[in-house]
Parts: structure tokens; C-alpha cells; sequence
């Protein structure tokens, strides 16, 4: 009897869990780099000298999707997206490097490039910042940045945006949603990592299947809702046998 509620308890305890990881996914449909939140469910055996027999449900294989996602044209020259494999360094909020699939560069109030979060965008030697008489700019696919200034007669190389392509194995995803190094250590730049400008890339979210998962892990959360009944039920219906 106590096996199925086990069972069923920490089955209920997790899907509501994945069905929070779907809507943060979904809520995330139309966020610029965003890659999908993935998570798996198995059962594994309660350890302990009384409890051989019963069994939980634990959360396992939680990651990220990292799918490419549509490429949008902007038509505007600080907009990057990553061709193929490959991450743009920044600046996390910690202070620490971290990576990122979204391209939308802003300038700040101070010069420095960065995105629409305040992570500052990195450089192959350190943050980059655009001239206050800057006319035009241009990124190579290299991620080499060119401007026009009004103060000179030919353009001007400013910085080239520091590209790395890590393991995806060895990434995982903060709660601030810039991926990190799990060893803590910076990555290297990438030669071979390109950029498109004026282009972004969309997030990896597939719409349809995440309302689909949400509706089965809903039906799925009623059945296991079911199943607690059902032992409540047996427990009583034993209890008035053994007590006649």
C-alpha cells in the first residue's frame, strides 16, 4: 500500500515541477537566444533498512535544448546571431564571463556595448566601446567591429566580439539565463565561430509541443491524484476487514 503512495506522491510532487518548466518555456516563446529547458523523470529505489521496497520518483537528465532556433532579419547592424554552433561572451551580472545565443547589442549610457539585460558584451581583449561620434558601424562575420566616426576619413576598428564554441557538455544554464562553464573557467575564443549581421536568433521554444506536454503532464498529475485515492480507499476498505 505505502508503495503506491510513494509512488505516487513524488510522481505528482515532479510533474507539477515539469509542468512549471514548460511554462517558463513557453513564457520564453518569443525571447531572443532562449534555449528550451528540458527535464526527464525516473523511479529509483528508497534506500534504508526499512524502506527497501518503496520507491521514489526523481527529477534526472535536466538540461537545455540547444536546437537552433529560427534566424530573423533586422536590417540593423548592432543585431548579431551565431551561424551554427557557437555562443557570444558577455558579462555576467556577477561579474563572471557567460555566454549567450542573443544577439540584440545595445550601447549604453557609458559607451560600452551590451545587451538589453545590462550584460556587457565581451571582446578578444576586453569590453568593447563605441566612440561618442560613431556615424556607422559594421560587424564582419568574424565578429570584427568597423565604425565610421566623424572625426576620421577611413574606419575605424574598434574591437571583435570574443566567439567560443565549448562542449555543450560542459555548460549549464544560470538562473539569470546565461550559460556558464561548469568548471567555472572562461572559455577560449573560437576562430572559426561566425556571426550574421542583422540578423537575430529566435528562441528554440516549439509552441506546440510544449502546450502538448502540458496537457499531458496535467492528465498525468490527475491520474497520480487518482491513484492516492485509490490507496486511501484500500487502506479504509483493509481497515474495516481487519477490524470485523
Amino acid at each position: 500500500m505505502d508503495r503506491l503512495i510513494y509512488t505516487a506522491m513524488t510522481g505528482a510532487k515532479y510533474l507539477l515541477e515539469r509542468q512549471a518548466t514548460l511554462a517558463h518555456n513557453l513564457a520564453n516563446a518569443s525571447t531572443t537566444g532562449f534555449r528550451a529547458d528540458t527535464v526527464g523523470l525516473r523511479a529509483v529505489p528508497t534506500v534504508g533498512q526499512q524502506a527497501g521496497t518503496r520507491v521514489f520518483t526523481v527529477e534526472t537528465t535536466t538540461g537545455s535544448d540547444f536546437s537552433q532556433g529560427p534566424m530573423i532579419s533586422t536590417s540593423r547592424n548592432l543585431d548579431v546571431a551565431i551561424r551554427g554552433s557557437g555562443w557570444l561572451a558577455v558579462q555576467g551580472t556577477d561579474g563572471n564571463e557567460a555566454y549567450t545565443r542573443a544577439g540584440a547589442i545595445q550601447v549604453g549610457s557609458d559607451g560600452s556595448l551590451q545587451l538589453n539585460n545590462g550584460a556587457q558584451v565581451q571582446g578578444t581583449s576586453g569590453p568593447i566601446s563605441m566612440p561618442n561620434d560613431a556615424q556607422s558601424v559594421f560587424i564582419a562575420p568574424d565578429g570584427t567591429i568597423t565604425v565610421k566616426t566623424a572625426s576620421a576619413i577611413l574606419p575605424t576598428t574598434i574591437g571583435q566580439l570574443k566567439l567560443v564554441n565549448p562542449p555543450l557538455e560542459s555548460l549549464s544554464k544560470s538562473l539569470d539565463g546565461l550559460f556558464r562553464l561548469k568548471n567555472g573557467d572562461n572559455a577560449d575564443a573560437d576562430p572559426t565561430v561566425q556571426v550574421a549581421s542583422g540578423t537575430l536568433e529566435g528562441s528554440n521554444v516549439n509552441v506546440v509541443d510544449s502546450m502538448v506536454g502540458m496537457i499531458g503532464a496535467a492528465r498525468q498529475f490527475e491520474l497520480q491524484m487518482k491513484m492516492l485515492s485509490t490507496a486511501e480507499q484500500n487502506e479504509q476498505k483493509a481497515g474495516t476487514v481487519l477490524g470485523s
